[in-house]
C-alpha cells in the first residue's frame, strides 16, 4: 500500500531531508584524498545528531555504519571502514536521517581529486536521469513512467541499469512501498497522487548490469570491475508537480 502523507509528515521529512542535504554540504568538500570511509562516517554521524536526528542506516538490517560509502566498482551499501580515497576515485555518499520518527534519504556521487572524463560523464549522466525524471511527475502520471525516464537517458548514453535494485517509497519507515526500478515502459503501474514521498534513486553501471554481493552481506560491486554511480533524493508529489526534499534552498 501507497502511503499519501500528511501535510504534518511532510514537514517531518522535510526537516529529515534539510539534515540530509546539511550532511552532503559538509562531507563534498572533505571527499579528498587521504580521508578514510569511516572518518566520512563520523563527520556524517556527527551532522546527523548534532541536528536532532539519526542515522536511519546506522544497525538498519545490521548495517554497521551512519551512511553508505560506496567507491569506484561499488555500486551501492559500501561500509565505512579504513580504506582511504586516492586522487581519480569517484565516492557515492548515501546519507538516511530520522527526524521525529520520519526519514530523509539521498545519495551524491562526488569526484576525488582529478578524476577521468569518463569518471566524470557516468556521475553526470547519473545524476541528469533523475531530473529527467522530475519531468514526469505529477498527480495522475505513472509510477513506471519515472523508470522509464531513467532507463531511456542512461542507455542512450551506454550505460546500464541493475535489475536487483530499486527505488522506494520513504516516511516513517525507511522502505515503504511502491518499489521503483530504473528500468521498465511506460504507462503502467499505480498512478501517483498528491502527497506520496518517494525516494528516487538512478544506480548506473558504466559496463554490464550484473552485480555482485561481497561475503559481508552488504557490499554490492559491479561485477565486470568497472565504475558505478548513484544519485538520489527524497520527492514529495505535489498537486502540480513535485517538490525535492533533500536539496537545501537557495
Amino acid at each position: 500500500m501507497i502511503i499519501v502523507k500528511s501535510p504534518r509528515e511532510i514537514e517531518l521529512m522535510r526537516e529529515a531531508g534539510r539534515i540530509v542535504a546539511t550532511v552532503f554540504k559538509v562531507l563534498e568538500p572533505k571527499c579528498v584524498p587521504g580521508v578514510t570511509t569511516l572518518e566520512l562516517d563520523a563527520m556524517a554521524e556527527n551532522v546527523i545528531r548534532s541536528m536532532g536526528a539519526t542515522p536511519s542506516f546506522k544497525g538498519y538490517g545490521g548495517f554497521p555504519g551512519s551512511v553508505c560509502i560506496s567507491v569506484n566498482e561499488t555500486l551501492i551499501h559500501g561500509i565505512p571502514g579504513h580504506y582511504a580515497l586516492k586522487n581519480g576515485d569517484i565516492v557515492s555518499l548515501d546519507v538516511g536521517a530520522c527526524y521525529k520518527g520520519y526519514h530523509g534519504d539521498a545519495c551524491r556521487t562526488y569526484p576525488v581529486g582529478i578524476i577521468s572524463q569518463k569518471a566524470s560523464d557516468l556521475v553526470r549522466v547519473t545524476e541528469e536521469s533523475f531530473w529527467e525524471a522530475m519531468k514526469v511527475i505529477k498527480p495522475g502520471a505513472y509510477l513506471s513512467d519515472i523508470s522509464h525516464a531513467i532507463q531511456v537517458h542512461c542507455e542512450s548514453h551506454g550505460y546500464s541499469l541493475p535489475r536487483d535494485y530499486t527505488g522506494h517509497g520513504v516516511g516513517a519507515e525507511l522502505h515503504e512501498d511502491p518499489a521503483i526500478p530504473n528500468y521498465g515502459t511506460a504507462g503502467h503501474g499505480p498512478t501517483l497522487k498528491a502527497g506520496m514521498c518517494l525516494a528516487i534513486e538512478p544506480m548506473v553501471n558504466e559496463g554490464r548490469r550484473e552485480t555482485r554481493t561481497l561475503n559481508d552481506g552488504w557490499t554490492v560491486k559491479t561485477a565486470d570491475g568497472k565504475l558505478a554511480s548513484h544519485y538520489e533524493n527524497t520527492i514529495v508529489v505535489t498537486e502540480t508537480g513535485y517538490d525535492v526534499l533533500t536539496m537545501l534552498k537557495e
